[in-house]
């Protein structure tokens, strides 16, 4: 893992740790009637006065400490420069793609040991997850494992998605899933399939359009990138 991101995780513990208080009453309540699902334990106050964090359905949001208001957006220190709400969502998606059965992912393995693992949400229909799969062969050379997770994004019962669970269904399910992202025909297929299961999962850690890759520190690069950028964002990770 990444010292830097270590390291920080580090300095927000400490942070959180000595300004740590008893979570009031009033937000638990509001929570528990606005927020159903909410993770408990996520609960903390902020380095800004009066605001606290949590987590709900894999989203960071705040909470006044009055239970009145709901904020949505970023937190960010301006003295560090630091995002603290997207420090905290990479540690919650990546808490997130960690959990999930990595089996139910059609993977292209790297050649050799893998040196970085990405898991792309990706619609078979869609033209820069068609440019992005081109590149795969590319990726797997350089180390890059490649893990796919179905996003179609027109929803269940269309044809996507449909195409979607052929392709996983299918004997060959690279092969098939490369026939679909070149626009050819695949024989209708059905079986116990996790399609609506990862489409859930996406919306759940904020995936809104295709193609979405997931690194594995948790951090999310929305859209194409060609290999080259691709390669230099992963090395620049360490």
């Amino acid at each position: 893992m990444n010292k830097t991101f270590l390291l920080s995780l580090a300095l927000i513990f400490l942070s959180n740790a000595a300004i740590a208080e008893t979570v009031p009453d009033k937000i638990k309540q509001r929570l528990d009637a606005v927020a159903p699902g909410y993770d408990a334990d996520s609960i903390k106050l902020t380095p800004l006065s009066g605001l606290y964090e949590f987590v709900a359905h894999g989203q960071v949001l705040y909470i006044s400490a009055d239970g009145r208001y709901i904020v949505n957006g970023n937190v960010i220190d301006m003295e560090t420069k630091k995002n603290l709400t997207e420090f905290t969502q990479r540690a919650v998606t990546k808490k997130t793609m960690d959990a999930y059965d990595k089996k139910k992912m059609i993977t292209f393995s790297a050649e050799g040991k893998p040196k970085h693992i990405i898991s792309v949400f990706t619609d078979v229909d869609c033209p820069y997850c068609s440019m992005l799969h081109k590149e795969v062969p590319k990726l797997n050379k350089a180390g890059v494992e490649v893990r796919y997770l179905m996003y179609p994004r027109a929803g269940a019962g269309s044809a996507t998605f449909k195409k979607s669970v052929s392709a996983w269904c299918n004997e060959d399910q690279k092969k098939a899933i490369g026939i679909a992202k070149e626009g050819g025909t695949l024989v209708a297929m059905n079986c116990d399939n996790p399609v609506q299961e990862q489409f859930d999962l996406g919306q759940s850690i904020g995936v809104t359009g295709t193609p979405t890759l997931i690194l594995e520190d948790g951090s999310v690069l929305p859209g194409y990138l060609p290999a080259d950028q691709l390669l230099k964002v992963l090395k620049e990770k360490g």
